[in-house]
């Protein structure tokens, strides 16, 4: 657990886009400013780190049926705060109760090919939260040790085309679960950090 807390930018120094793969983008989409957005990785059990993800319901107009970490994009109510919007759409999506979230610290920003700019904001669950998957978004909420993504054995590169080019894509499988796109692309980030001498 501390080499995750030390991994993260502080919580007095939240990042500002442009996003980390932002040149990787370059070309592939419009050279416009990106919505803010903001996603929480929650951590369960500090003693043994696991990481919750929700899988998305199929019928949403966005990533639908896909697995991703609870957030959204930034309200007006939000204050311009992605620990606020990932505090709220927590909220939402899984029913987490702020007041039982330890916030801990940030990731890089990173630019997603739906044009978003998203903030990802690591925090503590308290074990007596309880997850509820909002029926409206959330198909499940479930969860993957950490370790299981400090293996390297368990990450999978991979091209993908996006309109008309290759893109460097990483993947995770785990329990059924495909864990790709950005919120692969995430917990790729937290690896390279925690990585660093």
């Amino acid at each position: 657990m501390d080499a995750l807390v030390d991994a993260l930018r502080p919580l007095s120094d939240p990042p500002s886009p442009p996003g980390w793969n932002h040149h990787a983008l370059a070309g592939l989409l419009e050279d416009t400013s990106r919505r803010p957005a903001a996603v929480l990785l929650g951590i369960r059990d500090e003693a043994q780190a696991r990481l919750v993800f929700t899988v998305r319901r199929d019928h949403l107009l966005l990533h639908a049926g896909q697995v991703a970490f609870p957030g959204g994009g930034s309200e007006p109510v939000d204050g311009g705060s992605a620990l606020l919007t990932a505090l709220r759409e927590s909220e939402e999506e899984i029913g987490l109760a702020p007041a039982l979230v330890k916030p801990l610290g940030y990731l890089d920003c990173l630019e997603t090919t739906s044009g978003f700019c998203v903030t990802p904001v690591v925090a503590h669950i308290a074990p007596q939260a309880q997850l509820v998957p909002s029926p409206d978004e959330v198909a499940e909420v479930f969860e993957v040790p950490l370790a299981y993504f400090l293996d390297p054995r368990n990450r999978r590169s991979y091209t993908m085309e996006f309109r008309g080019r290759p893109h460097p894509m990483v993947e995770f499988v785990h329990g059924g679960h495909r864990i790709w796109g950005a919120t692969a692309a995430i917990v790729d980030n937290l690896l390279h950090r925690m990585k660093k001498p």
